[in-house]
């Protein structure tokens, strides 16, 4: 005799809502579950738990638990019903929260000292003072950019000065290894952890590259500023929030300052024709360039706001057509170190190496198969020491 199981109506919408997935994605008829038409067996209940990502016990509770993620959380939403943390985001930061921990005891054995710029920003203080200062422990100078042929190469040269400091970074499109666990950048496009050894700056990369370079320069501040946070930053805007706003506003002038902006702003017509000259100047795209012509009152919320849905329909026009052109995936040991970052990735490969940390330890936080790891862990040692054989 088969055995059915009775579960809430609400404990299977819930489910459902915080799987990211919609009810035709799975193969149980859970919407005549929800209705009271039929009842679940068993085993077809704990494939829809696994489908959807969701403790099987959590199925036969009187009411959805509550599930803090431990940061604050500043994502703004036109629907307040999106304010929920799938699974894919929650073990995103599961899995830096475990690697910050392993860090942070890593580097106090090896006797390295806290980070002094890490919530040394104390307001009041202006913005242009505050980017000043993130600029110089970088090591940048001003017109940093420049120095950069591409807004692309931009955004690399920030992330690696970034790690150089003592910062954590790392930019991935899933969980893991997982391809078929895709981040959604509607849901958050980042999360910054603060730790006076280990701070950490997690980057979602299924965005635009612009959008990238604006969420990596404000969770930057957000390390200075000593605040944890997750974000969504969407059109490029802060929450509400004060220290948001703050984050954003250094952000602007640390990518765009001030004065050379203005100065750039005269010489060009159009606003399109002004986006796009001062892109290539600044390297950023025109979009960050329109956020921050917006935030200087230099252009209305309108005209912001209509360049910025005709900037993101031309990105969905041209992924689509790279999509199409089926151009060639990128190195896989390539990702890897922008998945896991160059610090972190170098640190876990020479702890291996040195016997302070278990195989099946370095595979838990890198998330690789033994094989994979010890050929990771080669070449980042080959990496570091080649050079000098």
């Amino acid at each position: 005799m088969v055995t059915r199981v009775t579960v809430q109506p609400e404990l299977l919408r819930w489910a459902v809502d915080r799987s990211g997935l919609s009810y035709g994605d799975f193969r149980e008829p859970v919407d005549a579950w929800i209705r009271g038409e039929s009842q679940p067996t068993l085993r077809k209940l704990e494939a829809f738990a696994r489908k959807a990502m969701v403790p099987f016990g959590y199925l036969f509770l009187q009411v959805p638990p509550e599930e803090p993620i431990g940061i604050p959380d500043f994502r703004t939403f036109r629907d307040e019903k999106l304010r929920t943390f799938s699974p894919n985001l929650r073990d995103s930061l599961t899995d830096i929260q475990r690697r910050q921990a392993w860090m942070r005891d890593h580097l106090i054995d090896l006797g390295s000292e806290p980070l002094p710029f890490v919530g040394s920003l104390e307001r009041p203080i202006s913005f242009e003072r505050a980017a000043t200062l993130i600029r110089e422990r970088l090591d940048l100078p001003d017109d940093w950019q420049t120095q950069q042929r591409t807004w692309e190469l931009a955004l690399t040269a920030l992330r690696l000065s970034i790690e150089e400091a003592g910062v954590f970074v790392c930019m991935t499109n899933q969980v893991g290894l997982n391809t078929r666990r895709s981040l959604d950048p509607n849901e958050f496009r980042g999360f910054v952890l603060i730790d006076e050894y280990a701070p950490w700056i997690f980057v979602n990369t299924n965005d635009t590259k612009s959008a990238q370079m604006f969420t990596l320069a404000h969770e930057m501040v957000h390390i200075w500023v000593g605040k944890p946070g997750l974000f969504n930053l969407e059109k490029l805007q802060a929450s509400d929030d004060g220290i948001e706003q703050f984050c954003n506003r250094v952000a602007a002038e640390f990518l765009l300052p001030r004065e050379r902006f203005l100065a750039e702003w005269t010489k060009t017509g159009a606003l399109r024709d002004r986006c796009a000259n001062l892109a290539r100047v600044f390297k950023v795209s025109p979009l960050v360039v329109g956020r921050r012509a917006f935030e200087l009152e230099l252009i209305s919320r309108t005209d912001f706001f209509t360049f910025y849905q005709e900037q993101m329909e031309q990105w969905r026009d041209l992924k689509a057509l790279r999509k199409a052109e089926k151009k060639p995936i990128p190195v896989f040991w390539q990702q890897q170190d922008l998945r896991l970052g160059g610090r972190f990735g170098q640190a876990v490969a020479q702890a291996y190496a040195e016997r302070k940390l278990l195989p099946s330890e370095a595979r838990d936080l890198t998330g690789f198969s033994r094989d994979a790891f010890s050929k990771y862990a080669d070449a980042k040692l080959l990496q570091r020491f080649g050079a000098s054989e």
